[in-house]
């Protein structure tokens, strides 16, 4: 069992920045690749970001590559995402996942944190 928490959402301008954290427990966070999910109201899931469980692989989705940057630190167990230059369209809830592959498809994971509100102001 994975356990992660999320951490650092919040109300941000547009063009602004935020970090988001998820810190897992249990199992040997370096043992698996980690996922951040997406969700707006009425809307489905998405992928955002992923990284493998080496660093060395990471995946992003279109809408957010050259703004948004995942990165994990071994020594905390945690993985982060950190946003610049936000729009209204990234506002939502903002999920953590690790499984042990490398994937962009939500339901390929295992285990999920509770999600974190990321709202963007215009």
């Amino acid at each position: 069992q994975v356990q992660l928490v999320e951490s650092g959402g919040g109300l941000v301008q547009a063009g602004g920045s935020r970090r988001l954290s998820c810190a897992a427990s249990g199992r040997t966070f370096s043992s698996y690749a980690m996922g951040w999910f997406r969700q707006a109201p009425g809307k489905e899931r998405e992928f955002v970001a992923a990284v493998s469980w080496s660093g060395g692989g990471v995946n992003y989705a279109d809408s957010v590559k050259g703004r948004f940057t995942i990165s994990r630190e071994y020594a905390k167990s945690t993985v982060y995402l950190q946003m610049n230059s936000l729009k209204p369209g990234d506002t939502a809830v903002y999920y953590c996942a690790a499984d042990q592959h490398l994937t962009r498809v939500p339901e390929a994971y295992a285990y999920w944190g509770q999600g974190t509100q990321v709202t963007v102001s215009s």
